[in-house]
Formats: structure tokens, C-alpha cells, sequence
């Protein structure tokens, strides 16, 4: 008789701890750093259990950003050829899972795409970029945050 109710209380020991680890959440929100006009956010997230399969995220963000043609050097040409853009930018990956039902890592929300050409001899530049909501979203399991900070700016050389 005592073995069988060990026997029990072990089954009940494994099955609350795998209903524990199949608890997807992040360990606190994902933060949000600027690189240059990009965005990397970084994040950990456990409770993802033993899947065999990796976890697809998607960082996002509206981005406003200003483009400038320039001539080699970052010599501003006259009159000079500027455009503004506004679009929802996101970058997604697939992820391992590690032994222990974790994931930690980093994805890079570009700038926006410009359209602008510029003349002979000059090249388009990103002169400014403001993302404001950030958010990373686990796509596999449902689970969604805001990045912290949730907006950032990136502010270079502009010409007049």
C-alpha cells in the first residue's frame, strides 16, 4: 500500500510540474535598445515546456523616419533631396528551446524602406527615425508585450 501511494504522489508531483512548465510568459518585459536607426530587443521567456519544435516571435513598431540624399563624404549637395516615411516595420525568427523550457535572444527592427533616388553621385542617408510601440509577440503561444521603452529615436547628421 505504500508503494502505490508513492507511486501517486510522484504521478501528482510530475503532472503539476509539467502543467508549471507549459505556462508560457516572459520573465519581464523585453527591452528595447537603439542600434544606430534600428531597434534590438532582447527578451527571456520561460514556462515554454520540452517542445520539439522552435517559437516563432515578432518584434514590431511604427516608424516615422526622415531620408536625405548626400554626396560622398556626407557632404550635403544643393538643393538637397529629403523624403519623410511612415510604416509599420517588424522583423520575425524561430527560436530553439532550451532543455530547461527557455528562450533568451534578440531580434533587429530595421528603419524603414525609402524610395527616394538621388542624383548621380550621392547616396540616401537616414537623417532621423522614431519608433514608437514596440512590442515583441510569441506568435506560437499567443503571448504579447510592450518592449521597454516602448519608443525610441535615432537623430543624425540632417542636412539643411
Amino acid at each position: 500500500m505504500q508503494i502505490k501511494r508513492t507511486h501517486c504522489l510522484l504521478g501528482l508531483a510530475l503532472v503539476a510540474t509539467a502543467a508549471i512548465a507549459a505556462h508560457p510568459h516572459y520573465l519581464r518585459a523585453p527591452s528595447a535598445s537603439l542600434g544606430s536607426p534600428k531597434v534590438i530587443v532582447k527578451w527571456s521567456e520561460v514556462g515554454l515546456g520540452n517542445t520539439g519544435s522552435g517559437i516563432t516571435y515578432v518584434a514590431s513598431a511604427t516608424a516615422g523616419a526622415r531620408f536625405q540624399c548626400v554626396k560622398t563624404g556626407h557632404v550635403c549637395p544643393k538643393p538637397g533631396s529629403k523624403e519623410e516615411v511612415l510604416s509599420n516595420v517588424y522583423v520575425s525568427g524561430t527560436f530553439a528551446v532550451d532543455k530547461n523550457g527557455k528562450i533568451s535572444d534578440t531580434l533587429v527592427i530595421p528603419a524603414p524602406q525609402s524610395t527616394l533616388v538621388c542624383p548621380h553621385y550621392q547616396h540616401v542617408v537616414v537623417s532621423s527615425v522614431v519608433f514608437t510601440n514596440i512590442r515583441l509577440t510569441d506568435t506560437t503561444n499567443g503571448v504579447s508585450s510592450p518592449a521597454n521603452p516602448s519608443a525610441l529615436s535615432y537623430n543624425g547628421p540632417e542636412c539643411p
